[in-house]
């Protein structure tokens, strides 16, 4: 088990003890004493935030990743192309090789300018997937919303990941919250998956709640207690297998075949219970999230692989013909969502 496992382990781990999680338990100490001045210093007014001439949604979370943001950002991107906006989705970049100090254009919505290895995973999926949607990254989310609307005529902009980032101001604020791994341990980094903890008075404007999963009870339950102890609308995002596809020739595969499940997501154990409802599954192989594919890692795997879509826009540059992606469907109520 390497170091980030055994980490992401403690983090969702409610009774973690011992003497490395004490010493987490420490560090975050001074995690929370930075995150508590830089929003009180953003409620109190001192520090301001910037805004741009389009109308500002943010996708975000308060835990570390693998909660399901990627399948919500599309499908409001989606929503608002086909009601004629001119829309952009702005991420970080994390896990390219761009320099991510620079507002790099991945996509205009009709030419795609990067590969996944240079752009990220995440950024490249979406600009592959979302016609005449925009796919920006930067570190500076301002730097990059403020040359989507003035250089690409940008009026509806999708902060991707973005409710850490006070810095950008946000018409509406979207915060998802996994159904089943929920806020982990309840601790914050390092010592748990927490970015800032879920305060009762919390600036989010509604909660989706996503459920990975056949069964969604786990997950209605959850959204009823989010809504007691918040009091904001909570929505439900179901996210289900849809079919498993070929990535270079697009053939499906027929369900009941031995396979060996490959990922490097945030949070594959759901990647691996779907696939145990449809597959055998000879091996499960896992890397770091945002792991950088080579040949190496894949060749000496025989017969059929099947990984997750994130994944499969960093294999398909291999141009191995074995490899297999499950593809997701995502039923949410996209007017409720959006809805002010």
């Amino acid at each position: 088990m390497n170091f980030k496992t055994q980490i992401t382990k403690i983090h969702y781990n409610k009774n973690a003890k011992g003497l490395l999680f004490g010493f987490l338990k420490f560090c975050s100490v001074f995690y929370a004493i930075g995150c508590y001045f830089k929003n009180f210093f953003y409620d109190k007014g001192i520090l301001k935030q910037k805004k741009v001439d389009a109308y500002v949604i943010s996708v975000g979370n308060f835990t570390t990743g693998g909660v399901g943001k990627t399948p919500v950002v599309a499908e409001i991107a989606r929503y608002f192309v086909n009601k004629g906006e001119k829309v952009a989705i702005v991420s970080r970049g994390y896990g390219g090789k761009l320099d991510n100090k620079k507002v790099h254009v991945i996509s205009d919505g009709i030419n795609l300018y990067y590969n996944a290895e240079m752009a990220g995973d995440e950024p490249y999926w979406l600009s592959v997937n979302l016609n005449m949607c925009a796919v920006l990254t930067c570190s500076d989310r301002y730097k990059a919303c403020k040359y989507a609307v003035e250089n690409l005529g940008i009026t509806k902009i999708i902060l991707d990941d973005g409710f850490q980032h006070r810095k950008m101001y946000r018409d509406l604020d979207l915060v998802l919250v996994d159904s089943e791994k929920q806020f982990g341990n309840r601790c914050l980094l390092p010592a748990g998956p927490l970015r800032e903890l879920p305060a009762k008075k919390t600036r989010a404007d509604k909660f989706v709640v996503i459920s990975k999963n056949i069964n969604h009870e786990i997950a209605e339950n959850f959204k009823e207690e989010l809504n007691h102890l918040y009091s904001k609308e909570v929505i439900l995002c179901k996210i289900e297998p849809d079919y498993v596809y070929n990535i270079i020739t697009g053939e499906h595969l027929e369900k009941g075949k031995e396979i060996t499940a490959l990922s490097a997501i945030g949070q594959p154990e759901q990647f691996y219970r779907f696939l145990e409802s449809d597959y055998i599954i000879k091996s499960k192989i896992t890397f770091d999230d945002h792991h950088q594919y080579s040949l190496n890692d894949i060749d000496n795997i025989n017969g059929t692989i099947i990984t997750t879509e994130k994944d499969a826009v960093k294999l398909s540059l291999l141009g191995k013909t074995n490899i297999f992606a499950l593809k997701l469907k995502t039923n949410i109520d996209i007017n409720k969502l959006l809805d002010n």
